[in-house]
């Protein structure tokens, strides 16, 4: 059975806990892998690594630094396809989608190539007699990243390239159920140069997060997950005095106004519920039809979804792969079944699908509830799986003020073809993230990536502007230097007396 370990100084450190964590092939429900689940000195072991590395990483050269992440970027431009490979095989999703996840986390080391122009400082000159006024940025030291199961390469990409382009060392805890991609990452940074000790990854459960969270060498935290997890991250980071980015769970709607283009917005619905088996924040789960098109949608949606085919995800005609673990496909299955009960009516009903040949594998198929109510545990939950609700709104404001009334703002999208109609969607939504008639406005990496309310704890978005300014921390320096003319007798700096 293949092993996990830790990365830690530049070189596999194998697990001394004696506590294991299985790793299963979604598609069959093997355990194919162990992971080692780190103690709290393991992953002090680790921190103390990254302070060590930051003593000399800190004060490296950004010409330094972007040349390890331009090389960097070329190992993984060649390996895509082994990540996805890896992806793939512990997550479950389909190569195709792995091989996207690879190419978004792409664009953040992109973004971390061309620090050098995020990190340039300000200057003004003579605000007083001879005062100057500069403002520069400077790295935090050692910061740790915290990610989840559904993105196990992209997420922590979103993480440490920015932070170590900064001049950051990095403690990465990714989730233990699909392990192996992050350590490819922190392989490949150190075959492209990267210094030992500088990107370091420790598995483990919530031992290994509590021991980072507490940790007083680490200044900082990054986290997406759940958001109750997300909820504790923050509170428990900040209580021990570190700054903090919680990304929390979503609960997204597409609005659908009577004017869209309802094939278009049909294919939307589909892509974005159903496209990695539902397992992404920023699918969309909840679809508001507004006015009369409800039926039609409807129809079209289920249409387009019964032709969707499900297998495994290293079968290149598979368009979904299975849910991650066993107990979690029970509990999006549990959502289903229940529907009806709350009131929903079921539409399509995916909890029987199996797949032939792979019998034990986690496999559920598409689901549709329509006229869903906002108080069934349909609607209120994160699924978190290829369950789609459709709730009927009157008009536009009722629609609004549904989508409003969610305690989460991750992401939303309007369906229309009515410029004003978006523009005011746009402004009145309260959301981090709008598509217009775009159904997954992840946005490109050099904007940051963040919603509002329960969907984000802590005061910067991930990515773009708002990471690199995480990553870093302001430092103002005012100046007065004498002129040299005014230099004391007997020290000649070689400037005339006359001028």
């Amino acid at each position: 059975m293949k092993t996990v370990n830790h990365w830690i100084g530049g070189k596999t450190v194998e697990g001394a806990s004696g506590n294991w964590g299985p790793v299963t092939d979604p598609a069959t429900g093997a355990v194919t892998t162990r992971v080692a689940l780190a103690s709290a000195e393991e992953v002090d072991s680790a921190i103390t690594t990254a302070k060590a590395a930051y003593a000399t990483w800190g004060t490296s050269s950004l010409a330094q630094r972007t040349g390890i992440l331009f090389r960097y970027r070329a190992l993984l431009d060649a390996r895509r396809d082994d990540i996805a490979a890896l992806i793939t095989a512990e997550h479950g999703k389909v190569h195709s989608d792995a091989l996207g996840e690879v190419a978004r986390g792409l664009e953040i080391v992109e973004l971390a190539c061309g620090i050098t122009t995020q990190l340039k400082g300000e200057l003004s000159t003579q605000v007083s007699n001879r005062v100057d006024v500069s403002a520069i940025r400077q790295p935090l030291g050692v910061v740790a990243g915290i990610t989840p199961f559904n993105f196990p390469a992209m997420v922590p990409m979103w993480m440490f390239p920015l932070a170590i382009a900064c001049g950051n060392t990095f403690v990465l805890k990714p989730s233990e159920k699909d392990p192996s991609s992050a350590n490819l990452l922190a392989e490949l940074a150190a075959e492209a140069g990267l210094p030992d000790g500088v990107l370091n990854v420790v598995h483990g459960d919530k031992v290994a997060v509590d021991a980072l969270l507490a940790h007083p060498d680490v200044a900082a935290v990054s986290f997406v997950g759940s958001t109750p997890i997300a909820r504790y991250i923050h509170a428990t980071a900040s209580a021990n005095g570190k700054r903090v980015q919680a990304l929390g769970g979503a609960k997204n709607h597409m609005l659908v106004l009577p004017d869209a283009d309802l094939d278009a917005a049909a294919d939307a619905a589909v892509s974005a519920a159903y496209g990695s088996a539902g397992e992404r924040c920023m699918a969309i789960s909840a679809v508001v039809a507004v006015g009369a098109i409800g039926d039609e949608l409807v129809a079209r949606i289920r249409e387009r979804a019964e032709k969707i085919k499900i297998g495994p995800g290293n079968d290149p005609s598979s368009e979904m792969g299975p849910l991650i673990t066993k107990a979690h496909r029970d509990k999006v299955a549990s959502y289903v079944t229940g529907a009806a009960a709350q009131g929903a009516e079921v539409v399509l009903d995916g909890t029987g699908h199996t797949v032939d040949g792979f019998e034990d594998g986690h496999w559920i198929g598409l689901s549709l509830l329509d006229r869903v109510s906002t108080d069934s545990d349909a609607y209120r939950d994160e699924i978190f799986g290829p369950v789609l609700c459709v709730l009927r709104a009157e008009t536009y404001e009722e629609g609004v003020e549904l989508i409003n009334a969610s305690p989460f703002g991750n992401g939303t999208a309007i369906f229309t073809r009515d410029g004003g109609a978006a523009r005011r969607f746009q402004l009145e939504i309260e959301a981090g993230m709008v598509g217009v008639n775009v159904p997954i406005p992840v946005p490109v990496g050099y904007h940051s990536f963040g919603g509002w309310k329960d969907s984000l704890f802590g005061d910067h978005h991930i990515y773009g502007n708002d990471g690199v300014h995480f990553y870093t921390r302001g430092k103002v320096v005012t100046t007065r230097w004498p002129d040299p003319s005014e230099a004391p007798t007997g020290v000649d700096l070689g400037f005339p007396r006359n001028h």
